[in-house]
Protein backbone atom coordinates (compact mmCIF):
# COMPACT_ATOMS: atom_id res chain seq x y z
CA UNK A 1 0.00 0.00 0.00
CA UNK A 2 2.98 2.00 1.01
CA UNK A 3 4.51 2.15 -2.31
CA UNK A 4 1.22 2.38 -4.55
CA UNK A 5 0.11 5.75 -2.84
CA UNK A 6 3.52 6.82 -3.84
CA UNK A 7 3.25 5.80 -7.58
CA UNK A 8 -0.42 7.58 -7.29
CA UNK A 9 1.17 10.53 -5.75
CA UNK A 10 3.71 10.85 -8.40
CA UNK A 11 1.29 9.95 -10.68
CA UNK A 12 -1.00 12.70 -9.92
CA UNK A 13 1.72 15.45 -9.37
CA UNK A 14 2.76 14.83 -13.15
CA UNK A 15 -0.25 16.61 -14.86
CA UNK A 16 -0.30 19.67 -12.34
CA UNK A 17 3.97 20.41 -13.03
CA UNK A 18 3.32 20.11 -16.79
CA UNK A 19 0.76 23.02 -16.56
CA UNK A 20 2.67 25.10 -14.38
CA UNK A 21 5.37 24.64 -17.21
CA UNK A 22 2.89 25.64 -19.73
CA UNK A 23 1.37 28.46 -18.31
CA UNK A 24 4.29 30.04 -15.73
CA UNK A 25 7.56 28.83 -17.88
CA UNK A 26 6.35 29.15 -21.41
CA UNK A 27 4.13 31.31 -21.64
CA UNK A 28 6.33 33.83 -19.34
CA UNK A 29 9.60 32.80 -21.22
CA UNK A 30 11.14 31.21 -18.07
CA UNK A 31 13.98 28.89 -18.82
CA UNK A 32 15.14 28.61 -15.37
CA UNK A 33 11.28 27.71 -14.64
CA UNK A 34 11.04 25.60 -17.50
CA UNK A 35 14.36 23.61 -15.97
CA UNK A 36 13.80 23.70 -12.46
CA UNK A 37 10.49 22.11 -13.13
CA UNK A 38 11.74 19.54 -15.79
CA UNK A 39 14.22 18.41 -12.88
CA UNK A 40 11.65 17.57 -10.29
CA UNK A 41 9.82 16.68 -12.73
CA UNK A 42 11.97 13.79 -13.72
CA UNK A 43 12.51 13.00 -10.04
CA UNK A 44 9.32 12.58 -9.34
CA UNK A 45 9.16 10.30 -12.39
CA UNK A 46 11.83 8.23 -10.98
CA UNK A 47 10.30 7.97 -7.19
CA UNK A 48 7.08 6.99 -8.76
CA UNK A 49 9.02 4.09 -11.09
CA UNK A 50 10.33 2.59 -7.73
CA UNK A 51 7.32 2.77 -6.24
CA UNK A 52 5.59 0.66 -9.05
CA UNK A 53 8.35 -1.47 -8.93
CA UNK A 54 7.90 -1.95 -5.20
CA UNK A 55 4.32 -2.42 -5.06
CA UNK A 56 4.71 -4.80 -8.32
CA UNK A 57 7.21 -6.84 -6.11
CA UNK A 58 5.41 -7.33 -3.00
CA UNK A 59 2.27 -8.13 -4.97
CA UNK A 60 3.45 -10.48 -6.76
CA UNK A 61 5.40 -11.90 -3.84
CA UNK A 62 2.15 -11.88 -1.45
CA UNK A 63 -0.14 -13.79 -4.59
CA UNK A 64 2.47 -16.02 -4.81
CA UNK A 65 2.79 -17.23 -1.41
CA UNK A 66 -0.43 -17.32 -1.11
CA UNK A 67 -1.07 -19.93 -4.50
CA UNK A 68 1.86 -22.07 -2.35
CA UNK A 69 -0.63 -21.91 0.44
CA UNK A 70 -3.49 -23.03 -1.67
CA UNK A 71 -1.67 -25.49 -3.06
CA UNK A 72 -0.17 -27.24 0.11
CA UNK A 73 -3.60 -26.94 1.88
CA UNK A 74 -5.59 -28.34 -0.95
CA UNK A 75 -2.66 -31.56 -0.98
CA UNK A 76 -2.60 -32.08 2.51
CA UNK A 77 -6.66 -32.60 2.73
CA UNK A 78 -6.72 -34.93 -0.78
CA UNK A 79 -3.93 -36.72 1.09
CA UNK A 80 -5.70 -37.45 4.44
CA UNK A 81 -9.16 -37.31 2.70
CA UNK A 82 -11.13 -41.20 2.27
CA UNK A 83 -11.28 -42.59 -0.26
CA UNK A 84 -14.90 -41.99 -0.98
CA UNK A 85 -14.19 -38.17 -0.80
CA UNK A 86 -11.00 -38.64 -2.88
CA UNK A 87 -14.22 -39.95 -5.66
CA UNK A 88 -15.79 -37.44 -4.69
CA UNK A 89 -14.33 -34.97 -6.90
CA UNK A 90 -11.81 -36.74 -9.65
CA UNK A 91 -8.63 -36.92 -10.29
CA UNK A 92 -8.68 -34.61 -13.46
CA UNK A 93 -10.65 -32.16 -11.49
CA UNK A 94 -8.50 -32.12 -8.43
CA UNK A 95 -5.14 -31.71 -10.69
CA UNK A 96 -6.65 -28.17 -12.30
CA UNK A 97 -7.98 -27.30 -8.93
CA UNK A 98 -4.63 -27.54 -7.73
CA UNK A 99 -3.48 -25.97 -10.68
CA UNK A 100 -4.97 -23.63 -12.95
CA UNK A 101 -7.97 -22.90 -10.39
CA UNK A 102 -4.44 -21.53 -8.22
CA UNK A 103 -3.46 -19.71 -10.63
CA UNK A 104 -6.61 -17.99 -11.49
CA UNK A 105 -6.77 -16.36 -7.58
CA UNK A 106 -3.30 -15.61 -7.94
CA UNK A 107 -3.98 -13.55 -11.03
CA UNK A 108 -7.08 -11.76 -9.37
CA UNK A 109 -5.20 -11.31 -6.31
CA UNK A 110 -2.06 -9.30 -8.11
CA UNK A 111 -5.06 -7.25 -10.09
CA UNK A 112 -6.05 -6.25 -6.54
CA UNK A 113 -2.98 -5.67 -5.00
CA UNK A 114 -2.02 -3.30 -8.05
CA UNK A 115 -4.85 -2.39 -9.78
CA UNK A 116 -8.53 -2.67 -7.55
CA UNK A 117 -6.87 -0.49 -4.42
CA UNK A 118 -4.92 1.69 -7.19
CA UNK A 119 -7.47 2.77 -9.45
CA UNK A 120 -10.37 3.78 -6.95
CA UNK A 121 -7.53 6.09 -4.99
CA UNK A 122 -6.10 7.41 -8.98
CA UNK A 123 -10.11 7.86 -9.48
CA UNK A 124 -11.02 9.82 -6.52
CA UNK A 125 -7.37 11.73 -6.80
CA UNK A 126 -7.02 12.84 -10.35
CA UNK A 127 -11.48 13.65 -10.48
CA UNK A 128 -10.91 16.24 -7.30
CA UNK A 129 -7.50 17.79 -9.13
CA UNK A 130 -9.86 17.83 -12.52
CA UNK A 131 -12.19 19.63 -10.70
CA UNK A 132 -9.48 22.02 -8.98
CA UNK A 133 -8.54 22.80 -12.53
CA UNK A 134 -12.00 23.70 -14.38
CA UNK A 135 -15.07 22.84 -12.57
CA UNK A 136 -17.01 23.56 -16.01
CA UNK A 137 -14.81 20.99 -17.64
CA UNK A 138 -15.69 18.00 -15.42
CA UNK A 139 -19.29 18.26 -17.10
CA UNK A 140 -17.56 16.37 -19.78
CA UNK A 141 -17.66 13.03 -17.78
CA UNK A 142 -21.43 13.26 -17.02
CA UNK A 143 -21.66 11.98 -21.12
CA UNK A 144 -18.21 10.04 -20.90
CA UNK A 145 -18.40 7.56 -17.52
CA UNK A 146 -21.85 6.62 -18.51
CA UNK A 147 -21.36 5.50 -21.99
CA UNK A 148 -17.86 3.87 -20.75
CA UNK A 149 -19.97 1.81 -18.03
CA UNK A 150 -23.19 1.05 -20.74
CA UNK A 151 -20.14 -0.81 -22.50
CA UNK A 152 -18.32 -2.38 -19.71
CA UNK A 153 -21.28 -3.63 -18.23
CA UNK A 154 -22.49 -5.32 -21.49
CA UNK A 155 -18.76 -7.01 -21.70
CA UNK A 156 -19.35 -8.12 -18.39
CA UNK A 157 -22.71 -9.35 -18.84
CA UNK A 158 -21.31 -11.57 -21.93
CA UNK A 159 -18.23 -12.64 -20.90
CA UNK A 160 -18.64 -13.67 -17.19
CA UNK A 161 -20.46 -16.68 -17.85
CA UNK A 162 -18.06 -17.80 -20.71
CA UNK A 163 -15.29 -17.27 -17.78
CA UNK A 164 -16.94 -19.64 -15.30
CA UNK A 165 -17.26 -22.48 -18.14
CA UNK A 166 -13.67 -22.39 -18.91
CA UNK A 167 -12.31 -23.95 -15.54
CA UNK A 168 -14.86 -27.12 -16.20
CA UNK A 169 -13.50 -27.33 -19.99
CA UNK A 170 -10.00 -27.73 -18.58
CA UNK A 171 -11.03 -30.13 -16.32
CA UNK A 172 -12.63 -32.24 -19.40
CA UNK A 173 -9.34 -32.03 -21.32
CA UNK A 174 -7.24 -33.21 -18.31
CA UNK A 175 -9.38 -35.59 -17.67
CA UNK A 176 -9.13 -36.79 -21.31
CA UNK A 177 -5.35 -36.20 -21.38
CA UNK A 178 -4.70 -38.28 -18.09
CA UNK A 179 -6.93 -41.10 -19.62
CA UNK A 180 -4.92 -41.03 -22.65
CA UNK A 181 -1.77 -41.51 -20.79
CA UNK A 182 -2.53 -43.86 -18.34
CA UNK A 183 -4.15 -46.41 -21.19
CA UNK A 184 -2.00 -45.83 -24.14
CA UNK A 185 -1.20 -49.38 -24.12
CA UNK A 186 -4.92 -50.42 -24.01
CA UNK A 187 -5.82 -47.98 -27.09
CA UNK A 188 -2.94 -49.21 -29.06
CA UNK A 189 -4.02 -53.28 -28.43
CA UNK A 190 -7.39 -52.14 -29.65
CA UNK A 191 -6.01 -49.59 -32.46
CA UNK A 192 -7.87 -46.66 -31.12
CA UNK A 193 -5.44 -44.06 -31.62
CA UNK A 194 -7.84 -42.20 -33.81
CA UNK A 195 -10.92 -42.55 -31.72
CA UNK A 196 -8.57 -41.27 -28.73
CA UNK A 197 -7.15 -38.21 -30.73
CA UNK A 198 -10.54 -37.31 -32.06
CA UNK A 199 -12.03 -37.06 -28.22
CA UNK A 200 -8.79 -35.46 -27.24
CA UNK A 201 -9.68 -32.70 -29.99
CA UNK A 202 -12.81 -32.43 -29.25
CA UNK A 203 -12.37 -31.56 -25.94
CA UNK A 204 -9.13 -28.82 -27.02
CA UNK A 205 -11.36 -27.71 -30.21
CA UNK A 206 -14.34 -27.05 -27.23
CA UNK A 207 -12.03 -24.93 -24.60
CA UNK A 208 -9.97 -23.10 -27.87
CA UNK A 209 -13.76 -21.97 -29.10
CA UNK A 210 -14.91 -20.96 -25.87
CA UNK A 211 -11.51 -19.13 -25.09
CA UNK A 212 -11.52 -17.53 -28.43
CA UNK A 213 -14.92 -16.06 -27.85
CA UNK A 214 -14.60 -15.17 -24.19
CA UNK A 215 -11.35 -13.14 -25.07
CA UNK A 216 -12.28 -12.03 -27.90
CA UNK A 217 -15.09 -10.00 -26.07
CA UNK A 218 -12.71 -8.66 -23.77
CA UNK A 219 -10.39 -7.47 -25.67
CA UNK A 220 -13.19 -5.53 -27.26
CA UNK A 221 -12.98 -3.32 -23.68
CA UNK A 222 -9.40 -1.73 -24.77
CA UNK A 223 -10.48 -0.62 -28.41
CA UNK A 224 -13.67 1.15 -26.70
CA UNK A 225 -11.44 2.65 -24.22
CA UNK A 226 -9.56 4.09 -26.46
CA UNK A 227 -12.15 5.66 -27.98
CA UNK A 228 -13.68 6.95 -25.91
CA UNK A 229 -10.82 8.31 -24.04
CA UNK A 230 -10.09 10.00 -27.29
CA UNK A 231 -14.18 11.37 -28.02
CA UNK A 232 -13.77 12.70 -24.40
CA UNK A 233 -10.06 14.83 -25.58
CA UNK A 234 -12.08 15.65 -28.80
CA UNK A 235 -14.39 17.48 -26.20
CA UNK A 236 -12.40 18.18 -23.67
CA UNK A 237 -10.28 20.49 -26.21
CA UNK A 238 -13.73 21.96 -27.88
CA UNK A 239 -14.80 23.26 -24.68
CA UNK A 240 -11.63 24.22 -23.20
CA UNK A 241 -11.05 26.27 -26.32
CA UNK A 242 -13.90 28.16 -25.63
CA UNK A 243 -13.16 28.62 -22.13
CA UNK A 244 -9.51 29.69 -22.95
CA UNK A 245 -10.72 31.88 -25.68
CA UNK A 246 -13.09 33.64 -23.02
CA UNK A 247 -9.99 33.44 -20.92
CA UNK A 248 -11.69 31.58 -18.57
CA UNK A 249 -8.85 28.93 -17.82
CA UNK A 250 -5.29 29.08 -19.16
CA UNK A 251 -4.16 26.73 -21.50
CA UNK A 252 -1.66 24.65 -19.22
CA UNK A 253 -4.85 23.13 -16.88
CA UNK A 254 -6.47 22.72 -20.30
CA UNK A 255 -3.57 20.26 -21.21
CA UNK A 256 -3.19 18.82 -17.02
CA UNK A 257 -7.31 18.62 -17.36
CA UNK A 258 -6.64 16.48 -20.19
CA UNK A 259 -4.30 13.85 -18.63
CA UNK A 260 -6.61 13.96 -15.58
CA UNK A 261 -9.34 12.71 -18.06
CA UNK A 262 -7.35 9.97 -19.17
CA UNK A 263 -6.49 9.06 -15.93
CA UNK A 264 -9.89 8.98 -14.39
CA UNK A 265 -10.62 6.90 -17.58
CA UNK A 266 -8.81 4.47 -17.01
CA UNK A 267 -8.79 3.87 -13.58
CA UNK A 268 -12.87 3.51 -14.14
CA UNK A 269 -11.60 0.97 -16.72
CA UNK A 270 -9.30 -0.41 -14.76
CA UNK A 271 -12.24 -1.09 -11.71
CA UNK A 272 -14.25 -2.49 -14.50
CA UNK A 273 -11.75 -4.74 -15.37
CA UNK A 274 -11.28 -6.11 -11.97
CA UNK A 275 -15.51 -7.25 -11.87
CA UNK A 276 -14.64 -8.84 -15.12
CA UNK A 277 -11.92 -10.82 -14.13
CA UNK A 278 -12.94 -11.83 -10.30
CA UNK A 279 -15.76 -13.95 -11.20
CA UNK A 280 -13.67 -16.32 -13.01
CA UNK A 281 -11.12 -16.15 -9.91
CA UNK A 282 -14.58 -16.84 -7.87
CA UNK A 283 -15.90 -19.66 -9.94
CA UNK A 284 -11.81 -21.13 -9.24
CA UNK A 285 -12.48 -20.37 -5.56
CA UNK A 286 -15.58 -22.07 -5.43
CA UNK A 287 -14.04 -25.47 -6.94
CA UNK A 288 -11.43 -25.29 -4.17
CA UNK A 289 -14.33 -24.95 -1.46
CA UNK A 290 -15.69 -27.36 -3.06
CA UNK A 291 -12.94 -29.75 -2.24
CA UNK A 292 -11.73 -28.15 1.54
CA UNK A 293 -14.92 -28.38 2.95
CA UNK A 294 -15.78 -31.73 1.52
CA UNK A 295 -16.55 -33.86 5.55
CA UNK A 296 -15.33 -36.70 5.77
CA UNK A 297 -17.49 -40.26 7.69
CA UNK A 298 -14.13 -41.43 9.18
CA UNK A 299 -13.09 -38.92 11.27
CA UNK A 300 -10.77 -39.84 14.69
CA UNK A 301 -12.22 -40.16 18.17
CA UNK A 302 -12.17 -36.88 20.59
CA UNK A 303 -9.86 -38.74 22.51
CA UNK A 304 -7.77 -41.69 20.23
CA UNK A 305 -6.79 -44.49 22.14
CA UNK A 306 -3.05 -45.95 22.11
CA UNK A 307 -2.72 -49.24 20.83
CA UNK A 308 -1.64 -51.40 23.29
CA UNK A 309 1.50 -53.24 23.39
CA UNK A 310 -0.55 -56.99 23.71
CA UNK A 311 -0.10 -59.29 20.60
CA UNK A 312 -0.81 -58.64 17.34
CA UNK A 313 -4.88 -59.44 16.54
CA UNK A 314 -7.56 -58.49 14.15
CA UNK A 315 -11.25 -59.13 14.52
CA UNK A 316 -14.16 -58.38 12.62
CA UNK A 317 -17.27 -58.61 14.94
CA UNK A 318 -20.40 -59.13 12.73
CA UNK A 319 -19.07 -55.88 10.03
CA UNK A 320 -21.66 -54.78 7.51
CA UNK A 321 -20.93 -51.98 4.93
CA UNK A 322 -22.44 -50.17 2.23
CA UNK A 323 -20.64 -47.63 -0.01
CA UNK A 324 -22.75 -44.29 0.12
CA UNK A 325 -25.87 -44.26 -2.30
CA UNK A 326 -25.82 -48.29 -2.78
CA UNK A 327 -29.20 -50.36 -2.09
CA UNK A 328 -27.91 -52.97 -0.82
CA UNK A 329 -24.64 -54.30 1.55
CA UNK A 330 -21.59 -54.84 0.38
CA UNK A 331 -20.53 -56.69 2.93
CA UNK A 332 -22.72 -58.61 5.12
CA UNK A 333 -22.26 -59.89 8.33
CA UNK A 334 -18.47 -60.67 8.11
CA UNK A 335 -17.31 -61.99 11.71
CA UNK A 336 -13.77 -63.86 12.15
CA UNK A 337 -10.78 -63.50 14.38
CA UNK A 338 -7.22 -63.99 13.80
CA UNK A 339 -4.40 -63.83 16.08
CA UNK A 340 -0.01 -63.07 15.70
CA UNK A 341 1.25 -65.72 13.72
CA UNK A 342 -1.43 -66.59 11.87
CA UNK A 343 -2.31 -66.23 8.06
CA UNK A 344 -6.07 -65.56 7.18
CA UNK A 345 -6.28 -66.01 3.33
CA UNK A 346 -9.51 -64.62 1.76
CA UNK A 347 -10.70 -66.00 -1.88
CA UNK A 348 -13.77 -65.67 -4.03
CA UNK A 349 -14.85 -64.26 -7.36
CA UNK A 350 -14.15 -60.93 -8.82
CA UNK A 351 -17.03 -58.49 -7.23
CA UNK A 352 -17.06 -60.77 -4.18
CA UNK A 353 -16.23 -58.01 -1.93
CA UNK A 354 -12.47 -59.09 -1.02
CA UNK A 355 -10.62 -55.78 -1.61
CA UNK A 356 -13.90 -53.85 -0.17
CA UNK A 357 -13.08 -56.20 3.29
CA UNK A 358 -9.12 -55.44 3.47
CA UNK A 359 -9.84 -51.87 2.93
CA UNK A 360 -11.78 -51.20 6.13
CA UNK A 361 -8.73 -52.68 7.76
CA UNK A 362 -6.78 -49.58 7.15
CA UNK A 363 -10.04 -47.29 7.74
CA UNK A 364 -9.98 -46.34 4.26
CA UNK A 365 -14.19 -46.78 5.07
CA UNK A 366 -15.58 -47.26 7.99
CA UNK A 367 -18.42 -49.82 8.58
CA UNK A 368 -22.19 -49.29 8.45
CA UNK A 369 -22.43 -51.42 11.94
CA UNK A 370 -20.47 -54.05 13.30
CA UNK A 371 -16.61 -53.17 14.94
CA UNK A 372 -13.31 -53.84 13.52
CA UNK A 373 -10.62 -55.08 16.57
CA UNK A 374 -6.75 -53.94 16.18
CA UNK A 375 -4.78 -55.46 18.39
CA UNK A 376 -7.76 -55.63 20.84
CA UNK A 377 -8.66 -51.81 19.90
CA UNK A 378 -11.64 -50.82 18.11
CA UNK A 379 -10.51 -48.89 15.44
CA UNK A 380 -12.98 -45.73 15.83
CA UNK A 381 -11.18 -45.05 18.71
CA UNK A 382 -7.68 -45.28 17.95
CA UNK A 383 -5.96 -42.29 15.67
CA UNK A 384 -5.89 -42.61 12.03
CA UNK A 385 -2.08 -41.90 12.03
CA UNK A 386 -1.35 -44.69 14.45
CA UNK A 387 -4.03 -47.64 12.73
CA UNK A 388 -1.76 -47.05 9.06
CA UNK A 389 1.41 -47.06 11.40
CA UNK A 390 0.38 -50.10 12.87
CA UNK A 391 -0.42 -51.91 9.56
CA UNK A 392 1.96 -52.53 6.62
CA UNK A 393 0.14 -52.94 3.02
CA UNK A 394 0.72 -53.97 -0.60
CA UNK A 395 -2.41 -52.93 -2.57
CA UNK A 396 -3.75 -54.72 -6.34
CA UNK A 397 -1.81 -51.97 -8.06
CA UNK A 398 1.89 -52.24 -7.62
CA UNK A 399 2.35 -48.25 -6.94
CA UNK A 400 6.52 -47.30 -7.09
CA UNK A 401 7.89 -43.78 -6.94
CA UNK A 402 10.07 -42.74 -8.82
CA UNK A 403 13.73 -42.82 -7.39
CA UNK A 404 16.00 -45.21 -6.28
CA UNK A 405 14.87 -48.75 -4.94
CA UNK A 406 16.45 -47.96 -1.58
CA UNK A 407 14.10 -44.69 -1.53
CA UNK A 408 11.50 -46.87 -2.04
CA UNK A 409 11.88 -49.99 0.02
CA UNK A 410 12.19 -47.63 3.18
CA UNK A 411 8.89 -45.37 2.52
CA UNK A 412 7.68 -47.21 5.59
CA UNK A 413 10.73 -47.53 7.56
CA UNK A 414 13.11 -44.77 6.98
CA UNK A 415 15.85 -46.12 9.62
CA UNK A 416 16.05 -49.40 7.90
CA UNK A 417 19.38 -50.53 7.32
CA UNK A 418 20.81 -51.80 4.21
CA UNK A 419 20.79 -55.61 5.59
CA UNK A 420 16.89 -55.47 6.66
CA UNK A 421 16.34 -54.18 3.03
CA UNK A 422 18.12 -57.44 1.63
CA UNK A 423 16.55 -59.37 4.04
CA UNK A 424 13.02 -58.28 2.62
CA UNK A 425 13.88 -58.72 -0.86
CA UNK A 426 15.22 -62.07 0.00
CA UNK A 427 11.82 -62.82 1.20
CA UNK A 428 10.17 -61.30 -1.36
CA UNK A 429 12.28 -62.95 -4.21
CA UNK A 430 13.43 -60.02 -5.50
CA UNK A 431 17.18 -59.72 -4.46
CA UNK A 432 18.36 -61.91 -7.86
CA UNK A 433 17.23 -59.36 -10.02
CA UNK A 434 18.03 -56.66 -7.91
CA UNK A 435 21.65 -56.89 -7.79
CA UNK A 436 21.46 -57.56 -11.73
CA UNK A 437 19.79 -54.24 -12.06
CA UNK A 438 22.86 -52.65 -9.90
CA UNK A 439 21.79 -53.40 -6.30
CA UNK A 440 19.44 -51.14 -4.19
CA UNK A 441 20.88 -47.51 -5.45
CA UNK A 442 19.40 -48.88 -9.13
CA UNK A 443 17.01 -46.13 -10.86
CA UNK A 444 12.85 -46.53 -10.35
CA UNK A 445 11.41 -44.74 -13.30
CA UNK A 446 8.14 -43.35 -12.49
CA UNK A 447 5.59 -45.78 -11.80
CA UNK A 448 8.38 -49.02 -11.72
CA UNK A 449 7.78 -48.69 -15.70
CA UNK A 450 11.61 -50.19 -16.27
CA UNK A 451 10.40 -53.33 -14.23
CA UNK A 452 7.92 -55.83 -15.56
CA UNK A 453 4.56 -56.68 -13.38
CA UNK A 454 6.10 -59.40 -11.31
CA UNK A 455 9.23 -57.02 -10.65
CA UNK A 456 6.76 -54.30 -9.02
CA UNK A 457 5.16 -56.63 -7.55
CA UNK A 458 7.87 -58.68 -5.56
CA UNK A 459 9.45 -54.95 -5.22
CA UNK A 460 6.26 -53.55 -3.33
CA UNK A 461 5.42 -56.47 -1.36
CA UNK A 462 9.40 -56.35 0.04
CA UNK A 463 8.79 -53.14 0.80
CA UNK A 464 5.57 -53.98 3.35
CA UNK A 465 7.95 -57.10 4.50
CA UNK A 466 10.25 -54.40 5.73
CA UNK A 467 7.74 -52.88 7.85
CA UNK A 468 7.06 -53.14 11.61
CA UNK A 469 3.50 -53.75 11.91
CA UNK A 470 0.54 -56.13 14.02
CA UNK A 471 -1.13 -56.51 10.17
CA UNK A 472 0.23 -57.29 6.98
CA UNK A 473 -1.92 -57.38 4.01
CA UNK A 474 -1.55 -58.46 1.00
CA UNK A 475 -4.75 -57.35 -1.39
CA UNK A 476 -3.80 -59.50 -4.60
CA UNK A 477 -0.15 -58.89 -4.79
CA UNK A 478 0.59 -62.58 -6.05
CA UNK A 479 -0.97 -62.38 -9.19
CA UNK A 480 1.70 -61.87 -11.36
CA UNK A 481 3.84 -64.49 -10.09
CA UNK A 482 4.31 -67.64 -11.47
CA UNK A 483 3.76 -70.80 -9.31
CA UNK A 484 6.91 -71.41 -8.09
CA UNK A 485 7.71 -67.98 -7.01
CA UNK A 486 4.68 -67.63 -5.23
CA UNK A 487 5.12 -70.75 -3.33
CA UNK A 488 8.60 -69.79 -2.31
CA UNK A 489 7.75 -66.34 -1.17
CA UNK A 490 4.70 -67.57 0.80
CA UNK A 491 7.21 -70.23 2.70
CA UNK A 492 10.14 -67.63 3.41
CA UNK A 493 6.48 -65.34 4.86
CA UNK A 494 6.20 -68.11 7.11
CA UNK A 495 9.55 -68.54 8.55
CA UNK A 496 9.95 -64.90 9.07
CA UNK A 497 9.84 -63.42 13.12
CA UNK A 498 9.07 -60.51 11.77
CA UNK A 499 5.93 -61.15 9.54
CA UNK A 500 4.77 -64.65 12.39
CA UNK A 501 4.61 -61.83 14.70
CA UNK A 502 2.14 -60.21 13.22
CA UNK A 503 -1.64 -61.03 11.59
CA UNK A 504 -0.95 -61.71 7.69
CA UNK A 505 -4.05 -60.98 5.49
CA UNK A 506 -3.85 -62.72 2.08
CA UNK A 507 -6.83 -62.08 -0.65
CA UNK A 508 -5.79 -63.98 -3.69
CA UNK A 509 -7.54 -65.39 -6.77
CA UNK A 510 -5.82 -68.84 -6.74
CA UNK A 511 -6.46 -71.89 -4.24
CA UNK A 512 -2.74 -72.61 -4.37
CA UNK A 513 -1.95 -68.74 -2.88
CA UNK A 514 -4.49 -69.45 -0.10
CA UNK A 515 -4.21 -73.52 0.25
CA UNK A 516 -1.39 -73.56 3.64
CA UNK A 517 -3.21 -70.21 5.43
CA UNK A 518 -4.84 -71.29 8.89
CA UNK A 519 -7.94 -69.55 8.56
CA UNK A 520 -9.52 -69.50 4.50
CA UNK A 521 -12.72 -67.01 4.28
CA UNK A 522 -14.73 -67.85 1.11
CA UNK A 523 -16.72 -64.50 0.11
CA UNK A 524 -19.54 -64.56 -2.29
CA UNK A 525 -21.37 -61.42 -2.71
CA UNK A 526 -20.46 -60.12 0.28
CA UNK A 527 -21.12 -62.92 2.47
CA UNK A 528 -18.73 -65.45 3.69
CA UNK A 529 -20.32 -68.68 2.95
CA UNK A 530 -17.31 -71.30 4.53
CA UNK A 531 -14.03 -70.44 6.63
CA UNK A 532 -11.96 -72.80 7.71
CA UNK A 533 -8.58 -75.12 6.54
CA UNK A 534 -8.20 -75.92 2.72
CA UNK A 535 -8.66 -79.42 3.83
CA UNK A 536 -11.86 -78.84 5.81
CA UNK A 537 -13.75 -76.31 2.86
CA UNK A 538 -12.24 -78.65 0.22
CA UNK A 539 -14.83 -81.85 1.88
CA UNK A 540 -17.53 -79.42 3.18
CA UNK A 541 -18.25 -76.05 0.97
CA UNK A 542 -19.87 -76.11 -2.35
CA UNK A 543 -18.52 -72.52 -3.27
CA UNK A 544 -14.92 -73.58 -2.47
CA UNK A 545 -15.05 -76.86 -4.38
CA UNK A 546 -16.18 -75.31 -7.63
CA UNK A 547 -13.31 -72.73 -7.27
CA UNK A 548 -11.01 -75.38 -6.68
CA UNK A 549 -12.51 -77.56 -10.00
CA UNK A 550 -12.43 -74.62 -11.84
CA UNK A 551 -8.44 -74.36 -11.17
CA UNK A 552 -7.27 -77.36 -10.97
CA UNK A 553 -6.66 -80.01 -13.67
CA UNK A 554 -7.74 -83.80 -12.45
CA UNK A 555 -4.65 -85.08 -10.30
CA UNK A 556 -3.28 -82.07 -9.65
CA UNK A 557 -1.83 -81.47 -6.55
CA UNK A 558 -2.54 -78.24 -4.21
CA UNK A 559 1.02 -77.14 -3.51
CA UNK A 560 0.37 -76.30 0.47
Amino acid sequence: MGFMIIQVICDLSLPTLTSDIIDKGIAQNDIGYIWQTGGKMLLLSFIGVLGSAGNVYYAATQSQKMGQRIRSSLFKKVTFSSTEEFETVGNASLITRTTNDVVQIQNVMVQMLRMMLMAPIMLIGAGVLAYVKSPKLTLVFLVALPVLAIFTGAIMYFAVPLFKSLQKKIDRINLTFREGLTGVRVIRAFNQDQFEQDRFEGANQDYTQTGIKVFMIVSLMFPIITLIISGTNIGIVWYGGQLIASQSMAVGNMVAFMTYATQILISFMMVSMIFVFVPRAQASAARINEVMDLKSKVTDADQPANLTDEAASLTFDHVNFRYTGAEELALTDVNFSATAGQTVAIIGGTGSGKSTLVNLIPRLFDPESGQIRLNGTALTAVSQHDIHGAISITQQKAVLFSGTIRSNMVYGMPDATDEQIWHALDVAQASDFVKEEGGLDATVEQDGDNFSGGQRQRLVIARTILKRASVYIFDDSFSALDFKTDSLLRQDLRKDEQVQNGVTVIVAQRVSTVADADLILVIDGGKIVGQGTHDELKATNKTYQEILDSQLRKGEVVDA
